[in-house]
């Protein structure tokens, strides 16, 4: 990448003409350009540099005068930013406007030359000629650097507004956090920022199109008189209805951005839990309701449609339609037709048709949609903001690294100052943790545990009592936020790199063995939501990122229950105990074991203390933890029955499932490729013909196409129609003024009878509109019906996919061509379809026309055309390959937003807000790089394309003069001839600029297409139907299975034999990566393992993906909940009675807590679930196991980050329900699992131990003796205390 943008090494000429970007465009020319190709930002284009600029503007209209404004204007505060460009290129229309209105004066008096009685001399109509040429340079000259500043400008305030709701994200507070959601956070950033980047190029055509209509009925009037109001008239009514239109556009725009909102939200969340609904064989419903939620949306996009289709059509009618009425009223009040009149009039409307017929209601519309985005993005901005230290007056600061408590009181949901004891979540809190010691805090579901961690942090708002904390403050979630990007960008968080630190505390936290088996160590990409990881893994990760922090206090939510017991004792000994000795350290834990470890102990209970003291203390007061924790319902906390608006730590999941050990059981992993990959060299005819053909059957299309030349065709003769009859009625005025003069004639048999050629005229015309309105609903409709397939196409290939798709394609990856593409694809490249097609034809309409009458001019078209073909060649070249790399650099900003969102917790505990503010800005400064050569290629490429036209115009104008009287030019030929000409000034190049953002556009086209083109795994349905009860008794046999998660890579499963009995309870265990989640994958065909499985003796691979997960439960680690009321989350598709819901949700202890909802069975559950603890959304899980009743059921460590009050009912209520089941279990504890009849130990994808636990145990060197040693000497007895009681009970 150079190092100085070219553009300030430019003259002013070479800015002017955009000469800079020649070497940029030779390169593209030779070879596909890449990212490191792009020149740099200049400053002023910079996204902080524009963020701050903007940010300082909305922060004076928040605070006038010190106070705060209920109400501030965005509007106001954006104005103040973009004033000054706005002004300067308000003059720059101005001069081009004035050149294209003096045009048509000099084109009328040159067209008098070539009248029956002309007093033009030839030297005057080369002047004529030559002014001509002249303003038509000027013209051009002006035009480029306006809309080069204006889109400039476009993107300037889309990239500030960017910065600004990303900025704003930081600062969400809790309670705003449950306001609004990913999908609306994204599609404010990939949509409604958008609406900025051309409303600059047409905004100014709301002044200039009324002012030019003044100018121009004036000018008219002085030529036609008062018949120039007919066609006047028609241009305002085209303007009334079209601002009619405007205001119709900008109420569908609000509804159907809403409902895109909801489309992208509902994405979200189906992709992020995409590996839940395979498993629950839910594709199909799923599907429907996102078709059913596009349908909604397209409705609003076809009405916006229809009025696009109509603002199209009246444009390219109105200047027919004006001319039509001002010459046949003035042809009918008796006077003459000249062509003088006719080709001043003409080039007049034409100006009038662009300027008040198309960009004024364009400029109408974009700023409509921009005020309407404005007002969505101002909601955004003024939702509730995170209270920072300085402003909240219950937290203090604490210098001397001690922890302080006071009587704190705390609720999530403050509404209207109630802060009454029934809403509170935390109750007279008080403790003391110094420097040097370990708090630990315990108690059962809902009981506070992860709230009082919050207060502390200052996340609840809404608190009675003092908080001191240090500022220096490390916090770890109980489910571990890990974004995109290396494992050890994950660790350092932003801070430098320090080798020895590093390697420290990657030993300290037990990571090197993961690190070892990892392709490139801790450079590995771990993808987004740590896809490639365990969740012990993940934990550790966690817990690494705060040690190497090196804070004062470290908030610990819950480390340990992810990882194994030998790893969660190094862990508790060698990390929290040891590293972190001299630090203030609070632990929410679940594992009884460690409390006679720590200094302290925290029990709560219903938000208030149940006990505080030393583990000593605590049991001679006669508190029994193990009891303590046994009462009650499920785990994370801070969830009461009472307290349904709680917003849980985002970062627990906004998006949903996160996969567990699916990619991290690799013995040398080969790494993937996370970056999104460029396409290069031309769109396909492959793209273009499955655009269409999902638009409409061919032959709809071969209708469609013969509907628009017929028209255009129309359209020539019309216009022809009037030069013969402009000519005929010179000749017969001419005549009959020769008559006048001899008295002795007859005059009545030369009168001109004009009505013949108004029948003519109006008949023509009145089909040519006809036709022109069916073409251009037609073309609109077929691009919208495109759209709408295109988009189910894709989803339906999305929703086939196989689960490593989603394991290697970020969310914002997949979202961006569900919103940005998607978006593309609904809104511009309709519009640009249809005025390529009608230019296109025109273009090609006139030049024939004018080559008919003037052949000589085909010695010049010909090489023009050439010239220009080649020219089209070379500027796609490389346009092409900045439109993809515009395409791609778009992900990573929505994929930061998203990630950011859902470790909003963790970045702001550590205070790095300001390092993800400079990734954003990275990021989207690379876009703006692309999007900025965009522009300027865009520019560079019109001025060449102006040459042309100036030299065709110039040839056309010069050569009437010079080849009058070869070729016996009259006046109505040339006056056609010059007006066709003056009207390719701007329809030519508007044309070939769309024709080639027709091209650019479809690269949205072919990133959905490629998308659909994703290879699906096996079949839904398959021809072998297996019995109705099956299966029957749940026997599970594997023979010599293998398993990759993908051709060519690893092996996680190697040979697995085995035979799990009917209703057999079974136990997997192994330490973190040894291919327990992988058996399971296997079972499920979420990859397609090699070997035998067959269950009660049918191979499940003969089976339909469908008739085989359809008959296994499965309920994993990581609860995923959507958005919705609590019934859709439990019976998604109605398929079972209100009795079967709610005897359900008795069985796993949830019936008492939502029968006090207000609202019941019928509670909207917030996006990711964030108003129920994790209990609460496992027992959910539960309950739909339940409801489903099948032979086989799966636990996928679904305890392993619940309580153990949670754990054993969830272990009860699944002996009591699947009794009659077959059970597999994989769990982390192994107390979960050692009540099994047998337990399969697996070790590096292989098959090391399978038997009874009892029997297991009884060899001295077996891992599982060796598992249940590594637990300590108590919870080890206890272990084998389980499992000889399980034996003989089982013996009896």
């Amino acid at each position: 990448m150079p190092e100085i943008h070219p553009y300030n090494k430019a003259n002013w000429i070479s800015k002017l003409f955009f000469w800079w970007l020649g070497p940029l465009f030779k390169k593209g020319y030779k070879k596909p350009l890449e990212l490191n190709d792009m020149y740099p930002l200049l400053d002023e284009n910079k996204t902080k540099y524009l963020t701050d600029c903007l940010e300082r503007e909305w922060d004076k209209k928040i605070h006038k005068r010190g106070d705060e404004v209920l109400n501030p204007s965005l509007n106001i505060a954006l104005a103040q930013f973009v004033w000054k460009t706005v002004l300067s290129t308000g003059v720059l229309v101005t001069i081009e406007e004035v050149c294209k209105i003096v045009t048509p004066l000099f084109v009328s008096r040159l067209v008098t030359y070539f009248s029956v009685e002309s007093d033009i001399t030839t030297q005057d109509a080369y002047v004529c000629a030559s002014v001509i040429v002249l303003l038509t340079i000027v013209a051009n000259a002006v035009h480029h650097p306006l809309y080069y500043f204006s889109q400039l400008l476009g993107m300037n305030v889309r990239v500030a507004c960017s910065g600004l709701i990303y900025r704003k994200a930081l600062k969400l507070s809790s309670i705003a956090i449950t306001k609004t959601t990913v999908g609306q956070a994204v599609n404010l950033l990939s949509n409604d920022v958008n609406r900025f980047d051309q409303v600059f190029s047409y905004m100014h055509f709301i002044w200039i199109a009324p002012l030019q209509l003044v100018v121009v009925t004036a000018l008219l009037w002085q030529q036609l008189g008062p018949s120039c109001l007919a066609g006047v008239s028609i241009i305002l009514l085209m303007i009334l209805i079209q601002a009619k239109f405007g205001a119709l556009f900008s109420k569908y725009r609000e509804k159907t951005a809403k409902l895109t909102d909801e489309r992208i939200r509902f994405m979200n969340e189906i992709i992020a839990g995409m590996r839940v609904i395979k498993m629950y064989a839910w594709e199909k419903p799923f599907t429907q309701l996102v078709y059913d939620c596009r349908k909604r949306e397209i409705s609003k996009i076809l009405k916006s449609t229809f009025l696009r289709g109509s603002t199209f059509a009246f444009f390219f009618t109105t200047t027919s339609l004006a001319s039509f009425a001002t010459f046949v009223v003035y042809s009918l009040a008796g006077n003459a037709l000249t062509a003088r009149k006719v080709y001043l009039a003409i080039p007049l409307y034409n100006v009038l048709r662009l300027d008040a017929g198309l960009f004024l209601p364009i400029g109408i519309m974009m700023v409509t949609e921009s005020i309407v985005s404005l007002r969505r993005i101002k909601e955004f901005l003024m939702l509730e903001e995170f209270v920072n230290e300085e402003d909240n007056s219950n937290r203090h600061n604490s210098r001397d690294g001690e922890v302080k408590v006071e009587n704190v009181s705390a609720t999530w949901n403050h509404i209207d100052g109630n802060m009454s004891a029934n809403n509170m979540v935390l109750k007279n809190i008080s403790l003391n943790v110094k420097g040097g010691e370990i708090l630990a805090v315990v108690g059962p579901v809902g009981c506070g545990k992860s709230s009082l961690l919050m207060a502390i942090m200052g996340e609840m708002s809404h608190i009675i009592g003092d908080v001191m904390v240090p500022t220096r403050l490390a916090y770890t979630s109980q489910l571990p936020w890990i974004f995109a990007g290396t494992i050890r960008e994950n660790i350092e968080f932003g801070k430098p790199y320090d080798k020895k630190k590093f390697d420290d505390v990657i030993k300290i936290c037990a990571l090197n063995e993961d690190l070892e088996v990892l392709p490139k160590r801790e450079e590995t990409l771990v993808g987004e939501r740590g896809v490639k990881l365990s969740g012990g893994q993940k934990a550790r990760i966690g817990l690494a990122r705060a040690v190497y922090m090196d804070m004062d206090v470290y908030l610990l939510d819950d480390p340990l229950s992810a990882v194994d017991a030998h790893v969660g004792k190094h862990l508790f000994n060698v990390c929290i105990r040891n590293k972190l000795k001299d630090k203030a350290c609070i632990l929410v834990t679940h594992q009884l074991q460690y409390l006679d470890n720590v200094d302290k102990i925290l029990v709560m209970k219903d938000g208030q203390v149940a006990g505080y003291g030393t583990y000593n203390e605590l049991q001679s007061s006669g508190i029994d933890f193990a009891s303590l924790l046994n009462v009650q319902e499920p785990e994370h906390d801070e969830f009461g029955s009472h307290n349904l608006q709680r917003n849980e730590s985002k970062e627990t999941n906004i998006l949903g499932e996160s996969p567990c050990s699916l990619q991290s059981i690799q013995p040398k992993l080969k790494e993937e490729n996370e970056q999104e990959t460029k396409r290069v060299g031309n769109i396909s005819a492959n793209v273009y013909s499955r655009y269409f053909t999902a638009g409409a059957p061919v032959w709809f299309l071969l209708l469609f196409c013969i509907i628009s030349v017929a028209a255009q065709s129309l359209l020539n003769t019309t216009d022809w129609w009037l030069s013969y009859w402009v000519f005929n009625e010179e000749t017969a005025q001419e005549e009959l003024n020769l008559v006048n003069s001899n008295y002795t004639a007859d005059q009545s048999t030369l009168e001109f009878d004009s009505n013949w050629y108004i029948y003519i005229y109006s008949a023509l015309i009145g089909v040519f509109i006809l036709l022109n309105f069916l073409g251009s609903l037609t073309s609109f409709t077929i691009a919208v019906n495109a759209s709408e397939n295109l988009h189910n196409e894709m989803f339906q290939a999305i929703v086939r996919a196989p689960i490593r798709f989603f394991d290697i394609n970020p969310v914002g990856r997949i979202l961006n061509r569900f919103a940005k593409d998607i978006g593309y694809m609904d809104d511009l490249l309709p519009m640009t379809l249809a005025d390529f097609a009608q230019v296109a034809l025109m273009v090609i309409g006139v030049l024939i026309t004018v080559a008919i009458f003037n052949p000589f001019i085909f010695i010049v078209v010909v090489p023009l055309g050439i010239i220009f073909i080649w020219l089209r060649r070379y500027y796609l070249q490389t346009s092409r390959d900045i439109k993809r790399m515009e395409g791609i650099t778009r992900s990573p900003a929505f994929s930061h937003l998203s990630a950011t969102l859902n470790g909003l917790h963790t970045i702001r505990a550590f205070k790095i807000q300001q390092s993800f503010v400079q990734t954003f800005e990275s990021h989207q400064d690379q876009h703006s790089q692309a999007w900025y050569l965009f522009l300027a290629s865009s520019r560079y490429f019109g001025i060449c394309l102006d040459w042309l036209l100036g030299t065709f115009i110039a040839v056309v104008t010069f050569g009437s003069v010079l080849f009058s009287d070869a070729s016996n030019l009259n006046s109505g030929y040339v006056g056609l001839s010059l007006s066709y000409a003056l009207s390719l000034m701007c329809d030519f190049q508007w044309g070939v600029r769309q024709s080639a953002e027709l091209e650019n556009l479809m690269t949205s086209t072919e990133r959905v297409i490629e998308f659909t083109d994703v290879a699906p795994e096996a079949p839904l349905e398959s021809n072998l139907k297996p019995a109705s009860d099956w299966p029957k008794d749940g026997l599970i046999t594997f023979e010599d299975v293998s398993l990759a998660y993908y051709d060519g890579g690893p092996t996680v499963l190697k040979n697995v034999h085995c035979c799990i009995k009917a209703r057999e309870k079974v136990g997997v265990a192994g330490r973190t990566g040894a291919g327990k989640s992988s058996l399971m994958t296997a079972l499920l065909r979420l990859a397609e393992p090699t070997g035998k499985i067959l269950i009660d003796g049918v191979s499940i691979k003969e089976l339909g993906l469908h008739n085989l997960r359809k008959n296994i439960s499965i309920i994993p680690q990581d609860p995923v909940i959507f958005t919705g009321s609590l019934r859709k989350n439990l019976d998604p598709f109605e398929e079972h009675t209100e009795t079967d819901l709610w005897k359900a949700l008795e069985e796993v202890k949830l019936k008492t807590t939502v029968s006090q909802f207000y609202e019941k069975m019928d509670t909207q559950i917030t996006e990711g679930g964030t108003n129920l603890s994790v209990g609460q959304r496992q027992l959910l899980c539960l309950a739909r196991a339940i409801l489903r009743q099948t032979r086989i059921l799966i636990i996928d460590e679904a305890t392993a980050n619940v309580d153990i009050r949670t754990d054993k009912l969830i272990q009860y209520t699944i002996r009591k329900k699947f009794n009659q089941c077959t059970v597999l279990t994989i769990a982390h504890r192994l107390n979960t699992i050692m009540d099994s009849d047998r337990i399969l130990i697996l070790d590096q994808g292989r098959i090391v131990e399978f038997d009874n636990p009892f029997l297991l145990m009884q060899k001295e060197n077996g891992i599982l003796t060796q598992m249940v040693s590594e637990c300590g000497r108590k919870e080890a007895a206890k272990l084998r205390a389980i499992a000889k009681e399980k034996h003989y009970s089982n013996n009896l």
